[in-house]
């Protein structure tokens, strides 16, 4: 099965970041990604070796200097092919090069052009540059992570890069060949981190200006301030998570915990949480993560153990829904979300720089002379 958008032509400009894991999860679903690399030529050679660069897996790669009049040709006769075009450049830099909007628009009135930043292509920050942490600290999420009388902790890229970032590329850009399919035009996907953000903190706010939302860390519902919803330490020094919001889930967490449920203090008075985490911290330190787990299995308690990159690879769960699969001798994720009908597949490794040049052009219809006078290079 060739997957969802097997009819999907995408063009990438090779990058890092939230682009090419947006253009990673539609080449999943069965896109025809093609990423325009710099010329092996040139002495550039991408920051991640390509073999361990997993958000260009199912892609294929292209070599094209985009400083050369013939490069912007060739790019602008891709993308006349294609039903979506991905950037992660800094606004103005591709219109520099003479493949902004206008340009790639005219050659192809039904074009996508998903365009990925962190402050966006307006306002006064747009020209400075940043990184998923400094996108999270402008708006209010870092701020709401860590220990209260610490520096905020920088987390994972998750939340900005890849959710507020790659994610909203992902919908935006099918929202937009959703139209174009039925209108026939094309437009401009304008995705900011900073909007993806905000939005992922729509809850926050809103709890926020309803006043059940402080602005002290570990002092709410989700942030490690309940009891309830947190993290703990093990006798043999690993750890367990418990989300235990919920009425019943939180009976069943104190109950195989040893304690009578009618005889703690009032859990929806926030004074009382200290006292309950104390009670918590000391009853799970008093046996291992192994024997937790076994105690908790079947109970509703919303518990888990927290395991290491490398534990996780082999947790029942994770083997019987086949969640890491073999890819070129590595562990991948497997694509997600699963479809019944049309899943998403491994199919091919990430190409190094303009391995799929000759290739490509077959495919897309397009002169095999770019490779005979240099316009597109083939490793």
């Amino acid at each position: 099965m060739a997957g969802p958008f097997s009819d999907v032509r995408i063009v990438e400009f090779a990058g890092q970041g939230p682009a090419p894991f947006a253009g990673g999860l539609l080449a999943d679903l069965g896109a025809d990604v093609v990423i325009i690399d710099r010329k092996p030529s040139s002495g550039w050679r991408p920051d991640t070796p390509r073999t361990y660069d997993f958000y260009n897996r199912n892609k294929r790669s292209i070599a094209l200097d985009l400083k050369d009049p013939a490069g912007v040709k060739a790019a602008l006769a891709l993308i006349a092919k294609a039903d979506i075009l991905l950037e992660g450049f800094r606004p103005g830099v591709v219109e520099r090069l003479g493949l902004g909007p206008q340009d790639c628009l005219t050659v192809n009135p039904k074009l996508v052009f998903g365009r990925m930043t962190g402050w966006g292509q307006t306002g006064p920050m747009a020209q400075e540059a940043g990184h998923d942490i400094n996108y999270l600290a402008l708006t209010g999420a870092l701020a709401a992570m860590g220990t209260p009388g610490t520096p905020p902790p920088p987390p994972l890229n998750l939340v900005a890069d890849l959710g507020g970032g790659g994610m909203y590329l992902v919908v935006g850009v099918l929202a937009a060949l959703h139209e174009a399919r039925r209108s026939g035009k094309g437009q401009v996907v304008d995705c900011a981190m900073i909007d993806g953000v905000a939005h992922l903190m729509s809850a926050f706010q809103a709890f926020r200006q309803q006043g059940t939302w402080t602005d002290q860390r570990q002092d709410n519902i989700v942030d490690g301030g309940a009891p309830y919803y947190g993290t703990y330490e093990t006798s043999d020094g690993k750890y367990i998570a418990v989300g235990a919001m919920e009425p019943q889930f939180y009976t069943a967490l104190v109950t195989v915990l040893g304690f009578d449920p009618a005889t703690l203090p009032d859990r929806t008075s926030r004074a009382n949480w200290p006292a309950l985490r104390e009670m918590f911290a000391k009853a799970f330190v008093g046996k291992t993560r192994a024997e937790w787990e076994d105690m908790m299995r079947g109970r509703d308690a919303c518990f888990s153990p927290v395991l290491s990159i490398d534990e996780a690879y082999d947790h029942p769960q994770m083997v019987a829904r086949n969640v890491f699969q073999s890819l070129g001798g590595l562990k991948h994720p497997g694509p997600a979300p699963r479809l019944s009908e049309t899943p998403g597949t491994l199919r091919r490794a990430t190409p190094e720089p303009a391995a799929d040049s000759a290739e490509i052009l077959a495919d897309w219809g397009l002169p095999a002379g770019w490779l005979a006078d240099g316009t597109a290079e083939q490793a």
